[in-house]
C-alpha cells in the first residue's frame, strides 16, 4: 500500500512540476511572442484556467505528501519526505501571497480595461513563479531521492 501512494504521489507531484515548467519556460515565453493583444488575452485565459485547476492540484499534493510522511514514518527516506511536504507550504504560501493576487487581476483583463502597468505585474508575476517553480522542483527532487 505504501508503494502505491509513493508512486501516485511522486506522479502527482511530477506532473504538477511539468506543468508549472512548461508554464515558465514555454507557455509564457510563446504567448509573449505573439503579435498585438494576443499575448495578454493568452495569459488571462490561462489565467482562470489553470488559477481553476492548480489550487487542488498543490493542496492535493501536499495532502498525498503528508500521508506519505505519517504513513512512512518508520521508514527511510521519511526525513526528505518531510523536508518536500515544507518545501510544498512555502509554494502554496508563495502561491496565495504573491502570485494568486496579481493572477487574479490579470485574469480579468482584457485590451480595453488592462492597467497601463500590466507588463510590469506580469513581469512580477513571472519572477515570483520561476522561485515557486525551483522551490516544487527541488520538493520533487526530495520526493524521487526518498524512493531510492
Amino acid at each position: 500500500m505504501l508503494d502505491a501512494l509513493q508512486v501516485v504521489t511522486t506522479v502527482v507531484v511530477g506532473l504538477m512540476v511539468g506543468v508549472e515548467f512548461s508554464v515558465a519556460f514555454v507557455i509564457n515565453r510563446i504567448l509573449d511572442a505573439l503579435p498585438d493583444d494576443s499575448g495578454q488575452l493568452g495569459r488571462a485565459h490561462g489565467g482562470r484556467m489553470l488559477g481553476a485547476v492548480m489550487p487542488f492540484w498543490y493542496i492535493g499534493s501536499l495532502v498525498l505528501v503528508a500521508v506519505w510522511a505519517i504513513a512512512g514514518r518508520h521508514h527511510e527516506g521519511t526525513g526528505l519526505v518531510v523536508t518536500a511536504g515544507a518545501l510544498l507550504i512555502v509554494s502554496v504560501i508563495m502561491s496565495v501571497l504573491l502570485l494568486v493576487p496579481i493572477n487574479n487581476r490579470g485574469k480579468t483583463w482584457t485590451p480595453e480595461n488592462r492597467p497601463a502597468d500590466w507588463k510590469q505585474q506580469m513581469n512580477r508575476w513571472d519572477r515570483f513563479h520561476y522561485v515557486r517553480v525551483a522551490v516544487i522542483v527541488a520538493a520533487f527532487a526530495l520526493l524521487v531521492a526518498a524512493l531510492a
